[in-house]
This record gives C-alpha cells, sequence and structure tokens, in this order.
C-alpha cells in the first residue's frame, strides 16, 4: 500500500513520486497492490509488519520513505520490535487503509500500553484519528520533562508542541537541543508569512532556535529530478520516553496517515538522545562532548 501521486501544486517538498513500472513488475509477480490517493492529505505511514497475530509478530517503522534517496542520502531512523500487541495494532491500521482507503477515516482507534519481553513499555499512535491526542501527549511529555529533551524533526510547527517548547525553554528546568531541515522550515516560515492568525508561530519558533544550539541542515531546495537529502528523522526525547515514527511535529502530520510509537525506556531514550546530538553537531548545533 502506497501513497498515490498528488495531481496538483502542493507546498515543497512533495510525497515521492511513484515508480509504477516497478509496481507494476510486483503486480506480475503476484504482490497485492493498494494505492491510496493522497487527497486532500498524504498516506505517509512507513512501517512493515511480519507475521502478524502470531507470537514471532514484528514490526518495523520509522521515518525512512522506501525510496534511494532515502536510504543513502537523508537521515532517517527506523525502529524493529517484537510484539504481538502492537503487531495486531498495525495491522488493524493497515486493514481499515486498505479495506477504504481513505486517509480522513483511517486511525479511529486508542491503543493501550504494553510491553515488550524486556518489559520496554509501548504504545502506538495513529493519525490522523488520533492525530490531535497524539500532539498534545507529545506536548504534554515536552512541559512534564525534568532533565532533558530532544527534538530531531524537519519541521516544528505544532502549536501544541511549539507551545510547550517555548515554556520549556523559558522555564529552563531541562536540557534542550535538536536538529531540523532549515530549507524546509524556510519554506514553512514563507507560508506563515501570508497567514494572518500564524505570525505567533513564525515568532515562537524564532525564540526558540535563538534560546537553545539548534543544528539546522540546509537541503538541497526540492525541484523534479533533484537529490532529496533532507534531514528526514523523525524522533522527540523527554527524558526517559520516546517518540519516533513518520510523524513530523506539525499539524499536517496530524492530518496525513502516520504512526508513531512512545517507548518508556532508559536506554533507548539515551540511544536517541546521542543520535539526535550526533546530528545536531554535523549541522551546527551543540558539539558534542567526551567520547
Amino acid at each position: 500500500m502506497f501513497n498515490n501521486d498528488y495531481p496538483d501544486t502542493i507546498p515543497v517538498p512533495p510525497p515521492a513520486q511513484v515508480d509504477w513500472a516497478f509496481i507494476d513488475q510486483l503486480k506480475a509477480m503476484g504482490v497485492a497492490i493498494k494505492p491510496v490517493q493522497g487527497v486532500p492529505d498524504l498516506m505517509h505511514h512507513k512501517y512493515a509488519v511480519r507475521d502478524a497475530a502470531t507470537p514471532q509478530a514484528a514490526v518495523l517503522s520509522g521515518s525512512m520513505n522506501w525510496t534511494n534517496d532515502s536510504f543513502t542520502r537523508e537521515e532517517n531512523v527506523s525502529f524493529i520490535f517484537a510484539s504481538a500487541i502492537v503487531g495486531a495494532d498495525y495491522t488493524r491500521n493497515f486493514e481499515e487503509l486498505w479495506q477504504r482507503p481513505v486517509v480522513a477515516m483511517s486511525g479511529r482507534f486508542t491503543t493501550q500500553w504494553s510491553a515488550l519481553a524486556d518489559s520496554t513499555k509501548l504504545r502506538a499512535y495513529f493519525c490522523p484519528g488520533r492525530g490531535v491526542q497524539l500532539s498534545h501527549a507529545i506536548a504534554k511529555s515536552i512541559s512534564s520533562a525534568q532533565k532533558r529533551l530532544r527534538i530531531c524533526s524537519p519541521v516544528i510547527t505544532s502549536g501544541p508542541i511549539l507551545g510547550a517548547l517555548g515554556d520549556a525553554c523559558l522555564n529552563g528546568k531541562a536540557d534542550i537541543s535538536g536538529v531540523y531541515d532549515a530549507t524546509e522550515m524556510d519554506e514553512v516560515q514563507r507560508q506563515w508569512a501570508t497567514q494572518a492568525t500564524a505570525s505567533w508561530k513564525t515568532a515562537a519558533f524564532q525564540s526558540i532556535v535563538k534560546a537553545v544550539h539548534f543544528g539546522s541542515k540546509r537541503s538541497i531546495p526540492y525541484s523534479k529530478g533533484s537529490v532529496h537529502d533532507f534531514m528526514h528523522a523523525k524522533i522527540l526525547v523527554a527524558d526517559d520516553f520516546v517518540y519516533c515514527g513518520s510523524f513530523n511535529l506539525s499539524h499536517s502530520g496530524e492530518q496525513n496517515a502516520e504512526n508513531v510509537v512512545q517507548f518508556e525506556s532508559p536506554q533507548i531514550a539515551n540511544l536517541c538522545a546521542a543520535y539526535i546530538d550526533t546530528v545536531a553537531a554535523r549541522y551546527g548545533g551543540r558539539p558534542l562532548t567526551g567520547t
């Protein structure tokens, strides 16, 4: 299942274009195919479920589009985790879109916390059905953080998240750093400049990046046939909570078909925070210290 080409002009960067010749090869090999029309919002999932509804169930999910540029030129993060319960949640999301390929009607169910074999707690969120709840859950984690906040997202435009992050910078309780894609955020701010009610977002974002030493990747502007090298990873760490998936920290992410896994794990949080610090330092963020 994949996002079908969007026929009209949309803000850059648009979704990757479908390689129909390759799709035809898959169909010829017997693979069932389902294009989902990304109108008005994208089918933006990037996940696979193996052996659903069995004890061997596993899920691969993250930010990586299944394109050559995503594998070779972009920053991306994916997780593989073994969980029959979460595998069932992903299968339910897949089946609802497969049976009714309408983005706006998907993800309208609530999931519960479960645990992996090592006791790591996790739960999944699916948008657009639970998009607003996801943004507010992330904002609550930001507001509650006492030790650290690490943000890694191509864009940061969600109102609840921007507000919570601005308050966190003002309060100064948590150590905050992160990285975003400068080219994409420039485009967002140009769009905000045309919207009278969005001026506060521009002010909030600019005050945040002045207060916190964010890294910002100057990626190649989108054009048809150009190299796609965006800072495309989507992770947020708040103390020992981790949110990772296909979801940009954006209002449009709430409306797309998206998925996010929330982990509660010091080990996973440490791993993700170290990754974010490395990427941020690569693009002008706070320099790494130690080994």
